[in-house]
């Protein structure tokens, strides 16, 4: 019997990042093939409203799914296999059966057949979908979560500590998952930077975002705009204020720390710059602190969207883009970017809390 000739492309996003990459690999791929691709959206742990319905209205993919994955604690039973044994070899026995259940876990939510497609990118394999395409053995293409995340956080080698290269060669027979390029059906692992990854997988392969936003057209653009902005005309409205010659300073927030410490940490920012410049805060999705309440006089956009969208809106720039922890390399729409890092956050919180890489089994 003829095996089923594989088709096209497929882009499993968690994100709005994730999605705005796939769109921007894909506008990139239309200039060079006239094949189009799919998208599905996880709803785990993002809610992306009306998102689908706009993919959907731009024509980039011919199917946009969205994909209700389920996490190990929807289900009692993959969680019996995912309790601390007391040694490792009982944990990594228990480990191959979680490994299997977990995929299992995903089969019937499942909105296509991941095994018809020539190419298969995942996000963030780390989660359940990393899990079901190992339990199906279908070959794919890991995709960093977010941009340059590798230079905070080694994350397969975090979340396998001790014993590790017993993990990887486990990983590599299938026995068990590791995400980020060791899985055995993970084909290549792409990052934007490879020197920004701690002792990256040999599999890893570089593919820079500038080079490829080098490659969009401007209707390219127009596209993004379209899809990732729901509200254009208030977002812009916002960002833009003729009226205030001062320069504009964008800070985008992230969920660290408690929130009183989190409203001390950014109010010490926002004090630096608040007389010379327009300040705008960008908070992160999974951030409630309120920025309006706290900082009167601030411009707070809570609108749902990935930053590096603004840098799609023609003529748009500021002057200054702050940010603690989040990698902004390819920012475009601001002249000078200010990354704080960890000796900032180490002023406000314990280290041992987001210093996880530098002690690493070896």
């Amino acid at each position: 019997m003829m095996s089923k000739r594989k088709i096209g492309r497929i882009y499993i996003c968690h994100t709005y990042y994730h999605a705005y990459i796939a769109v921007v690999k894909e506008l990139v791929a239309r200039h060079e093939s006239n094949e189009k691709a799919d998208i599905i959206l996880s709803t785990m742990s993002n809610d992306f409203g009306n998102l689908k319905e706009r993919l959907e209205k731009s024509g980039v993919f011919d199917n946009v799914y969205m994909y209700d994955e389920k996490e190990d604690v929807t289900s009692e039973e993959v969680m019996s296999y995912h309790r601390d044994k007391g040694n490792i070899v009982a944990n990594l026995l228990q480990r191959i059966t979680y490994t299997k259940l977990l995929g299992k876990l995903q089969e019937e939510y499942i909105p296509t057949d991941l095994s018809r497609y020539q190419d298969v990118y995942a996000f963030c394999d780390s989660d359940p979908i990393g899990y079901y395409l190992n339990y199906k053995k279908i070959r794919y293409h890991a995709v960093e979560d977010g941009l340059n995340s590798g230079k905070l956080d080694d994350q397969a080698r975090n979340a396998n500590r001790g014993a590790w290269p017993l993990k990887k060669a486990m990983a590599a027979m299938g026995l068990i998952f590791i995400e980020s390029g060791y899985s055995r059906y993970c084909i290549d692992y792409e990052v934007n930077d490879i020197s920004a990854n701690h002792r990256p997988p040999k599999n890893v392969v570089e593919i820079p975002r500038a080079e490829l936003n080098d490659k969009l057209s401007k209707d390219d653009h127009r596209i993004l705009v379209e899809i990732f902005l729901e509200n254009a005309d208030r977002v812009v409205g916002q960002l833009v204020d003729p009226s205030d010659p001062r320069p504009q300073v964008m800070i985008l927030t992230e969920p660290l720390c408690e929130m009183d410490v989190r409203e001390k940490l950014f109010g010490d920012i926002v004090d630096e710059y608040k007389d010379a410049h327009r300040v705008i805060i960008k908070p992160h999705p999974r951030d409630v602190l309120d920025y309006e309440k706290a900082f009167p006089g601030v411009v707070v956009i809570r609108d749902k969207f990935p930053m590096e969208v603004l840098g799609d809106i023609d003529g748009f720039k500021v002057d200054k883009v702050i940010s603690v922890i989040t990698q902004m390399d390819n920012v475009y729409f601001a002249k000078e970017i200010v990354y704080l890092g960890l000796d900032f956050l180490d002023k406000y919180e314990d280290p041992e809390i987001h210093r996880k890489t530098e002690n690493l089994d070896k």
